[in-house]
């Protein structure tokens, strides 16, 4: 059932954000185009025009990463707190499932319109030259990668895989702040969204008073001076982590916030 979950998710999404990354791609051409032909005109009408998919472009770079950030909220609340929620809570699926379901295929697609975008980009700048100049690039990149040291290879390659958790952590967390504030709000018998912006406001309040104090009181407390002696690799390591653990804390906070009130408090009504 999880995987049907998963499959369904997928492709309710897919529908809304496929046609989202083909108008990004396709403004990414005419974006080339202009960069290439139209702007270097001697035509004002031509060059105004060279403009204007310029503008389209930069425009659908915002659009898209606006897409993907209004699905991810607006996928919760339809899905599972408007009248959907009546069948979807009723499925076998436990309310953990249903919420690791949203924040995972969020978490995707959070992923993958970065690399559209990236994609998109160097299409908007390609030529022959850039082309053969990226993948020449990149083929002495991996001849360095492959040269190096065993140590020195497996310290970058999970220093990659930690900067990917963190990404994840990070996307997951930020979707829980949203499912929390949402979940809150619909616990009211009524203004159940204006509850909900109430109670984002308020979790973010929060969170911003929580850090300034913690900065304040790291700045104030005087450690002992230990000399840990870390090399290059162990800082990255141990900052990595630091940054993961001080997210996460964060979710951990959010998660039982959005479990309680989505199995105790929910009013669908």
């Amino acid at each position: 059932m999880l995987m049907k979950l998963f499959k369904h998710e997928f492709r309710a999404t897919g529908r809304i954000m496929g046609p989202v990354y083909l108008i990004l791609l396709a403004t990414a051409i005419g974006a080339n185009v202009s960069f290439r032909v139209l702007l270097d005109s001697d035509y004002t009408v031509v060059n105004l025009l060279g403009g204007l998919l310029m503008m389209a472009f930069v425009f659908a770079i915002i659009a898209v990463f606006l897409a993907a950030f209004i699905l991810m909220v607006q996928r919760f609340y339809k899905n599972l707190l408007q009248d959907e929620g009546y069948v979807m809570l009723t499925l076998p699926v436990s309310i953990h499932q249903h919420i690791w379901t949203k924040l995972t295929v969020s978490a995707v697609w959070f992923a993958v319109t970065l690399l559209a975008v990236i994609l998109a980009s160097l299409i908007s700048i390609a030529d022959i030259h850039t082309v053969s100049n990226f993948f020449e690039g990149l083929a002495d990149l991996l001849r360095e990668v492959f040269h190096l040291r065993p140590a020195d290879f497996t310290n970058i390659t999970v220093i990659c895989l930690e900067v990917l958790v963190f990404a994840f952590v990070s996307c997951c967390v930020t979707c829980l702040q949203f499912y929390a504030a949402l979940a809150i709000g619909h616990s009211a018998a009524s203004h159940k969204l204006a509850w909900s912006v109430a109670a984002y406001l308020i979790i973010s309040f929060v969170m911003q008073l929580v850090s300034g104090i913690g900065m304040i009181f790291l700045g104030e407390v005087h450690l002992p001076s230990w000399n840990l002696n870390l090399d290059i690799y162990a800082g990255i390591h141990l900052g990595l982590w630091l940054m993961i653990i001080l997210v996460a804390v964060y979710g951990v906070i959010f998660y039982p916030l959005t479990v309680y009130f989505m199995k105790h408090r929910l009013n669908l009504e």
